[in-house]
């Protein structure tokens, strides 16, 4: 499995490296209020995985290079963040230069000035009044984390910011959608940056995502839905004792092109390779955090091996992960 999973993400960096120059800004980007999201998007999200990529340093020579160059090139198109500081100075309440800024700081790069600004604008009453969806407050409050700025600033109170979430209310697990889906990913990204501070999930988190982790996996996958399908198994992969399947790695790995490309969904993919590369860029982002992480977690030694005496498959990391006590998930076998 932990293969299974390298060998998409270093597949799907591939892709990426090969074509993240078509994410490039446009010549005459200003610092508008109307430019981003969009035109940063792409951008942003390759400088993420490489980022995480160079972090757990898992990924071989080829792909820290390959990462080492799509980081070096983004931070190039933000003007070695001059464009990150004049956006910040023209719209403080605004969190995009904030949270794309840090992405570059886990990567080894920094802006003196914008540093200071982000410090200064942090301090600001209205900047952390501003009210945002509680999953978002997390993204800020992690952000302002990684990109090492003092005192609480932005962060606020890391426990009332997580017991505002959707997640945080142990909701109804068979009431998930694609919005709910999304925003519980994304609380854990947040609470645990991505997989590197685990221990920060509260226990209570952690046991309802172990229980449930497993069903969601499931439908996501039967229903298609490979991009919402990576970021759980990146969720998995950010757990304290982490959750991994290796049926999903193994329809990770069926859907993924040969060129690296990995399909958002079942529907057909653009021959335009424009369209290709707009409509499939952030699946492939997530399927090289979730193989890296995967990988990352194995080797640390955070997965064990539960391989019973007489030398049959491991519970969770052969056969069926599912088959756990009582036949349901969040049995033992269930988490590897």
């Amino acid at each position: 499995m932990t293969a299974t999973a390298h060998q998409v993400s270093e597949k799907a960096l591939g892709w990426l490296h090969e074509h993240h120059r078509r994410g490039a800004l446009p010549e005459d980007i200003g610092t508008d209020i109307t430019d981003p999201p969009g035109a940063y998007k792409a951008l942003g999200e390759v400088a993420l995985a490489s980022s995480l990529v160079l972090r757990e340093d898992v990924a071989g020579a080829n792909g820290l290079r390959m990462s080492q160059e799509m980081l070096d090139h983004a931070w190039g198109q933000f003007d070695e963040g001059g464009l990150l500081y004049a956006r910040l100075l023209r719209f403080p309440l605004m969190t995009d230069s904030l949270e794309t800024y840090a992405h570059f700081v886990r990567g080894g790069h920094h802006h003196e000035p914008m540093r200071r600004l982000l410090e200064h604008v942090s301090a600001l009453r209205s900047v952390r009044g501003v009210e945002h969806l509680p999953n978002r407050s997390l993204a800020v409050a992690n952000a302002t984390r990684v990109a090492g700025l003092g005192g609480t600033g932005r962060a606020g109170d890391w426990a009332e910011l997580i017991g505002a979430t959707w997640l945080a209310n142990a909701p109804e697990p068979w009431l998930v959608d694609w919005i709910t889906g999304y925003n519980m990913t994304h609380t854990v990204f947040h609470v645990t940056d991505w997989g590197r501070v685990p221990d920060d999930l509260p226990d209570d988190i952690g046991e309802y995502l172990a229980a449930w982790l497993p069903a969601w996996i499931d439908i996501w996958a039967e229903v298609g839905e490979w991009d919402l399908l990576g970021e759980l198994m990146i969720v998995g992969s950010c757990l304290k004792e982490p959750y991994t399947d290796p049926a999903a790695w193994e329809l990770m790995a069926s859907i993924q092109h040969e060129d690296g490309l990995v399909p958002r969904d079942t529907a057909p993919v653009s021959d335009d390779i424009e369209y290709r590369f707009a409509d499939q860029q952030h699946t492939a982002v997530v399927a090289a955090i979730a193989g890296t992480l995967t990988v990352s977690r194995a080797l640390d030694g955070s997965t064990h091996d539960d391989s019973p005496p007489d030398g049959g498959p491991h519970n969770g990391l052969g056969g069926d992960p599912h088959d756990g006590p009582g036949g349901g998930p969040g049995g033992a076998a269930a988490r590897p």
